[in-house]
């Protein structure tokens, strides 16, 4: 699979590496954590392996990603050009050191379930403003 001259290898070693530096943490601290080889998550960052499973739950584990979201980047089925990147507010609520584990799954949850159910390009604001 093939998208823009990158192989689905590359795009999800590349989706890897954004989230791991967006945690803050070293190919090293990863690979203490999810007890994957440092050489091995390497490879799977420049795209020379893809990873199975239970690697990419593992990795999910570690960076507080959910597990489906990691498997469909895996699989590449986040190539859809409809598809907003990752936003910079998951990734903030993500890197909070104020916030427990549970209370980053609550806030992107309910974060998410208002992207999915609000109108895309401001259509909710443009009604607000013409019924005022």
């Amino acid at each position: 699979m093939s998208t823009n001259g990158t192989t689905a290898f590359d795009a999800f070693g590349k989706y890897l590496r954004s989230q791991r530096q967006l945690a803050r943490l070293t190919l090293r601290e990863l690979s203490e954590i999810t007890k994957i080889s440092n050489p091995y998550l390497s490879q799977i960052e420049r795209g020379l392996h893809q990873p199975s499973i239970k690697v990419i739950k593992s990795l999910a584990d570690a960076l507080n990603l959910s597990a489906e979201a990691m498997l469909a980047q895996a699989a590449g089925l986040d190539d859809d050009d409809n598809t907003p990147p990752n936003s910079g507010t998951e990734a903030a609520i993500r890197a909070d050191v104020r916030l427990s584990e549970s209370q980053k799954q609550a806030l992107l949850s309910v974060y998410r379930s208002f992207l999915s159910s609000e109108p895309v390009n401001g259509a909710a604001s443009k009604t607000a403003a013409s019924t005022a």
